[in-house]
């Protein structure tokens, strides 16, 4: 069975061994620490031993910066989102530059450039998690690293959520960045069965162990993802596809995420802490088709998806090595149809940050703004639609 290796030497006063074994079916975590104060790395002139960061993910080595003394210092404005285009990481670039941050975005080479960036004021540059060659002269003169990408659906769920982001945090080490905010999944550490699930929870320990200060914020659910999954399908009198598991998901308004992420990044008691970010209340599917159904002032044509339906189709997928990486994107699916509740109480968080859980949009609100919007813009269409016949 093919597995690869990945190790983490830091020169601490522990100095621990890292050593994270991935095999096609499974992830496991080994540690180990050295007996002295730190491993010691041989030099020409047989000075101290520096840092030494190697990785064997499965993707080339990224060689460690030697530490040669202070250079010139980094602006704590100085910032670089990993994951610009999504549906979060947007939110984080316009929120950042409206709080006078200066903002950098790693964005993949693509044929169509990420312009709306540009036009917002960041600076875009190239760069590929899955090249760690790309990534070091992208860090340059940074002060935080805010990591909300993840994979897209074509690929492997390893090559960046894993692969990708061992060689972003060992760059990050290697280069002295001085924080690094990491998105996570709520009870991902209780998942191991689901891939994404456990890779989220073995980055959130492996950055733990690298050293650097960093936030892990863990998310339950987005509001914005439900536009396109039942608000826009019943508008346009198509199916919305649900399932018959009482699943429940505090959704929370991307905005809403951004904010407390730099009240959260600012605040020296949130160091090494991981957060959980939830909306107001868990939903339903069901109990978000039918506030849809109200607002929008029709019936949804829903199709059922049987929870049995989806556990035998994963099990089918994982019969070929083609479709393993659907297979794996399966298992996070159960999860979601699941007898399971993604929300946590947010009283300490919201007292630990300073905000008022009033601020805080709840789902209602926001898909309440967003029918009255897109209705009055329907109507809108209609009527210039009836004067344009009438000239006719």
């Amino acid at each position: 069975m093919a597995s690869t290796t990945l190790h983490l030497r830091l020169s601490d006063n522990q100095s621990p061994v890292l050593h994270r074994h991935i095999t096609a079916t499974s992830l496991t975590w080994s540690r180990s620490f050295a007996p002295h104060r730190y491993l010691p790395h041989s030099s020409p002139k047989g000075g101290v031993g520096r840092s030494v960061i190697t990785c064997t993910a499965g993707t080339p080595p990224v060689a460690a910066a030697a530490n040669l003394g202070p250079g010139t210092p980094v602006r704590a404005t100085s910032i670089m989102v990993i994951g610009a285009t999504g549906t979060l990481g947007r939110q984080v670039v316009r929120r950042a530059l409206d709080e006078g941050y200066d903002v950098r975005c790693l964005v993949r080479p693509r044929p169509a450039p990420a312009d709306f960036l540009r036009d917002w004021g960041a600076t875009v540059v190239n760069g590929d998690l899955s090249k760690p060659e790309t990534i070091p002269a992208t860090l340059v003169g940074v002060h935080t690293i805010i990591d909300c990408a993840t994979g897209r659906p074509e690929e492997p769920i390893k090559t960046v959520d894993w692969e990708g982001k061992v060689a972003l945090i060992q760059c990050a080490k290697a280069m002295a960045i001085q924080k690094y905010v990491f998105f996570s999944i709520h009870n991902c550490d209780k998942h191991p069965e689901v891939p994404l699930m456990e890779i989220k929870y073995c980055t959130e320990k492996y950055l733990q162990e690298s050293g650097i200060n960093h936030v892990v914020i863990r998310l339950c659910g987005f509001m914005q993802g439900l536009i396109g999954q039942y608000a826009v399908p019943i508008l346009e009198e198509k199916s919305v596809w649900g399932t018959d598991a009482p699943t429940r998901i505090a959704y929370m308004d991307t905005q809403d995420i951004a904010r407390l992420t730099f009240i959260a990044m600012r605040s020296e008691k949130v160091n090494g802490k991981l957060l959980t970010f939830a909306g107001p209340r868990a939903w339903t599917t069901q109990e978000v088709i039918t506030l849809c159904e109200r607002l929008a002032g029709q019936d949804a044509n829903v199709t059922t998806v049987p929870v049995s339906v989806l556990k035998f189709t994963r099990q089918l997928t994982r019969c070929f090595e083609w479709t393993n990486d659907v297979a794996d994107r399966l298992a996070f699916s159960e999860i979601l149809t699941s007898d399971t509740v993604f929300s946590v109480p947010m009283n300490e968080t919201y007292e630990l940050l300073g905000v008022d859980q009033k601020d805080i949009l709840t789902l209602e609100k926001y898909l309440q703004d967003y029918f009255s919007n897109i209705l009055k813009k329907l109507k809108d269409l209609k009527a210039q639609s009836k004067q344009s016949d009438f000239y006719i």
